[in-house]
């Protein structure tokens, strides 16, 4: 068994703003195992800045991760702990390279092009104009649930968008989720959140910065909009923490993003837990390519969620890997008429 490791620098086809600032590329890695004439593909989604193995030793894990490759799935898990996107890359290659196809990990009626996935449209921050076009442009592709990120314009403007939208529909025709991703002081997040109540919202996802367990706790008790933790997730690797986390907080909802929490195994984990609690979940890719796109999308489908999930992503880059999936009505297919390209590793 052979492994070797790629970069890619994948390029937005315009700069989409979050709170944390204007993204134009996204640095991602793929992990490529071969063994007996047959190739696994597994890709490491890092998040520059967000993710917490961004650390200046991470290509030199990458060249040991290929280098110990023998070593197999569990050795490598326990070694890659503190190297969650690493740890998913290996998952998914391992796994591609034992599966029939190395693109279809989770074989199902996704996967045969038989059902889909809803998902939520995404909409990113920039000037009010820009924003109220990608809403109804989203609204037009049979979207009926949005999510807006927040917290980087003026919030009165924010408000207003909102406002826009429930004038045209109700909450029981359109679903609206908001991601503040914390962009609001402790201070002020209970007024905020108050304030975004009004607009009959699912959910807001991380209203403060992660870190401040007292004061999430505090909002999340007396929020009048139910909260999903999705940053806190992050650099929480034993499950015990994990579920003291979950029992601290108790928030409405987490939010999963496998290449940031360890992969299937990590994301499983925090789903268990949970479940156990009676606490809300859905999953969300992290601006991964189209390959791991795929590999979360199937993993996804076979939990049997039948909220939207936040797996819109894959059409955003101008040299993303082409592959069969596609958005429509508001869904996430496999169209198994179509093939996958994935010349830039000839």
């Amino acid at each position: 068994m052979k492994a070797t490791y790629y970069k890619h620098i994948l390029e937005f086809k315009r700069p989409s703003g979050t709170s944390r600032g204007v993204l134009k590329t996204k640095e991602t890695w793929f992990i490529v195992i071969t063994s007996e004439g047959r190739q696994g593909i597994g890709e490491c989604g890092i998040l520059r800045t967000l993710s917490i193995d961004d650390r200046p030793d991470y290509e030199e894990k990458l060249r040991w991760t290929c280098n110990n490759i023998q070593l197999g799935e569990e050795k490598l898990w326990e070694a890659l702990k503190e190297f969650p996107s690493i740890q998913f890359g290996i998952e998914m290659a391992l796994k591609s390279l034992k599966s029939e196809s190395p693109y279809i990990l989770f074989p199902s009626k996704f996967t045969r092009g038989e059902d889909a996935i809803p998902i939520n449209g995404l909409i990113w921050m920039g000037e009010k104009e820009f924003m109220k076009n990608q809403i109804v442009e989203k609204l037009e592709q049979g979207f009926d649930c949005i999510k807006m990120k927040i917290g980087a314009i003026d919030f009165e403007a924010e408000l207003e968008l909102l406002s826009y939208i429930r004038s045209q529909f109700s909450k029981d025709i359109i679903e609206l989720r908001v991601d503040a991703n914390g962009a609001f002081t402790p201070e002020e997040a209970l007024n905020k959140l108050t304030k975004l109540s009004h607009y009959h919202l699912h959910s807001i996802e991380q209203p403060i910065k992660q870190g401040q367990p007292r004061s999430m706790k505090a909002l999340c008790k007396d929020t009048p909009l139910p909260i999903a933790l999705d940053e806190e997730l992050i650099g929480v690797f034993d499950v015990t923490e994990k579920k003291n986390l979950l029992l601290t907080i108790q928030p409405q909802y987490i939010i999963l993003k496998p290449s940031l929490i360890g992969g299937f195994r990590g994301t499983q984990e925090w789903i268990n837990l949970a479940d156990e609690l009676g606490i809300g979940w859905w999953i969300t890719s992290a601006l991964e390519s189209n390959i791991g796109l795929n590999a979360i999308a199937q993993y996804t489908y076979t939990l049997g969620s039948k909220m939207p999930q936040g797996l819109g992503t894959g059409s955003l880059y101008a040299n993303n890997i082409l592959a069969p999936l596609k958005v429509k009505n508001g869904t996430l297919r496999y169209e198994t008429d179509k093939d996958w390209n994935v010349s830039y590793l000839d």
